[in-house]
This record gives C-alpha cells, sequence and structure tokens, in this order.
C-alpha cells in the first residue's frame, strides 16, 4: 500500500500487498511471505495503527468444505469388502450444492471387529459420518462415533426401507434380514423423502 492508501476499508484480493513487517504485524485474512503482507481473502482492509496491526475482512462468504472434526452426510456408492465411498451431500445442518467424494475404510467403522463393509453400509444408503483426515486433498471418514452411521438403508431384495430388528435390520415387505451399522436415530432422516419430493 502507498502512503496515500494507508487507510481502513480498501478492498483487496488474495495476494494483493498490504505493508511489510517492519511496519505492520499480520493479522486475520492476511499471510507473510518474504517479509510483505499479503491479503489472503478477497475482502476489506482494517488498519490499528495503535497496534501496528493489517487485518482482511472477508466480504464473501468462505465455501463450506469438509474439513476434519466435520460431521458429514452421503449417500454411499462403490461399496466393496474392505471399503466405501460416499457422496457427501451435508456438512452438519448444511445442505452442499457441489458434492464431495469421502471414503470410508473398514477400520474405521466400528470398535469392534467387522468382517466386510457389507455389513457396515450398502449402495444407496444414507450415511453419517466424521471426516478424520483431508490429507492429500482426499476425504478420510469415520462412523466409529456412537452417534454415527446409516442413517436409511434400503432392501437389497425388493427396495423397501428397512427397519431395525435384533442384531440387524428387517424388511417389512419381504422379510428379508441385512447388517448394518445403524446411527441411534436411524429412519428419523427424512433425506430420501426430501429427494423423493423433488424428483
Amino acid at each position: 500500500m502507498t502512503e496515500s492508501e494507508r487507510k481502513s476499508g480498501l478492498f483487496v484480493i488474495p495476494g494483493d500487498r498490504l505493508g511489510v513487517i517492519e511496519e505492520f504485524t499480520s493479522g486475520p485474512g492476511t499471510y507473510v511471505e518474504d517479509g510483505i503482507i499479503h491479503a489472503q481473502v478477497t475482502g476489506r482492509t482494517l488498519l490499528d495503527m495503535l497496534n501496528r496491526q493489517v487485518s482482511v475482512y472477508p466480504i464473501v462468504e468462505a465455501a463450506t468444505v469438509p474439513q476434519v472434526g466435520s460431521v458429514v452426510t452421503g449417500m454411499a456408492t462403490d461399496v466393496r469388502n474392505k471399503n466405501a465411498i460416499l457422496h457427501i451431500f451435508k456438512i452438519g445442518d448444511k445442505n452442499l450444492s457441489g458434492a464431495f467424494k469421502g471414503a470410508l475404510h473398514i477400520s474405521g467403522v466400528s470398535h469392534g471387529y467387522v468382517d466386510n463393509m457389507y455389513d457396515v453400509c450398502k449402495s444407496g444408503d444414507i450415511v453419517r459420518a466424521k471426516v478424520i483426515s483431508t490429507a492429500n486433498r482426499s476425504i478420510f471418514l469415520s462412523t466409529v462415533d456412537k452417534d454415527l452411521g446409516v442413517l436409511q438403508a434400503l432392501c437389497s431384495m425388493c427396495g423397501n426401507l428397512l427397519e431395525p430388528a435384533n442384531r440387524g435390520m428387517n424388511c417389512p415387505n419381504c422379510g428379508n434380514f441385512e447388517r448394518r451399522k445403524m446411527a441411534p436415530d436411524y429412519g428419523k432422516d427424512k433425506t430420501r423423502e426430501g429427494e423423493g419430493n423433488e424428483n
């Protein structure tokens, strides 16, 4: 910033030069590279001349993306013996316009031993999981916590909604018995009904 620009409220975009570390400290929304303070987000500057700090406050809402610790909801697809892919469409209570894919490995589904992934979820199930890693831009999920697991499941034989039963799930339509790692509020999530109404 030039001397004439040294005031709060200037519009900046990521990478814009804001000052040097000899003059200011780097505040929220900024980063330092080679001794130069730059804007990290699109927003407006705030110069705190008393504390000699420069900050940038965003004017656009940050995109919602799954972070480590986020609880997400998605549809299981491509279920294999040891893992499954979840198409994530919700983070917490916020529905996403785009979709992310997360990997759920058999080692991260339960505290106890699980023989294969088909006892945890099957393709088409709605699953609540927690993000445990975003290393290498890949999302890794877990359903170990007691409030996580399948929220809705369809019968593999007839497609009817499964109901909780002793040590598994039962189809009220054809009597088929299946296993799942159920969330405690199984059947209370109305996601699938909502999807049906939109189509």
